[in-house]
């Protein structure tokens, strides 16, 4: 299963909220070739790490490629592109976030352009983990095999996440 992660905490000119920026995002994956097969609903999540930015929502997609995970990546960064995110500051508020979750049980690391699969933090973000039990509640962590259920109830008690 190829998970991708959506989130947004800032209005987009074209697409209005955040909400609205991450189901045009949704619809965007198929024309950039990832067929998406099965979808969480959106969950609003204070940032991590903690600042006074605005809440963002979040959700995450199973999709089908023939892609490997290195193309995936160019597609998700070109929608970001398209959707007007500017990457500056790590952490920074963002019109559209899109992340390269897990590719099946692959684990890769220090590929060029700094991508690991899976994801690095993916384990300790509710705002993640949430929506995978929503799609996939039988999804274990592909490097530690933690049930995603195990993973969400040793979260942090600073992460907050809710359905939107």
């Amino acid at each position: 299963m190829i998970l991708i992660g959506i989130g947004a905490n800032l209005p987009s000119p074209e697409h209005g909220s955040p909400q609205a920026t991450c189901e045009a995002a949704v619809e965007a994956l198929g024309p950039a070739g990832l067929s998406v097969i099965a979808r969480s609903g959106w969950f609003k999540s204070a940032p991590v790490p903690v600042s006074d930015q605005p809440w963002y929502i979040n959700g995450v997609v199973a999709i089908e490629t023939g892609l490997p995970p290195a193309g995936i990546m160019e597609r998700l960064l070109q929608v970001e592109t398209d959707f007007g995110r500017q990457r500056g500051v790590p952490n920074a508020a963002r019109i559209l976030d899109l992340d390269l979750l897990a590719y099946g049980d692959m684990v890769l690391e220090d590929q060029p352009g700094g991508l690991v699969i899976p994801h690095p933090r993916l384990h300790e973000r509710g705002f993640v983990l949430l929506p995978i039990q929503v799609i996939a509640p039988d999804w274990r962590h592909p490097v530690s095999h933690d049930r995603v259920e195990d993973m969400i109830s040793v979260l942090p008690p600073d992460q907050h996440t809710e359905p939107a």
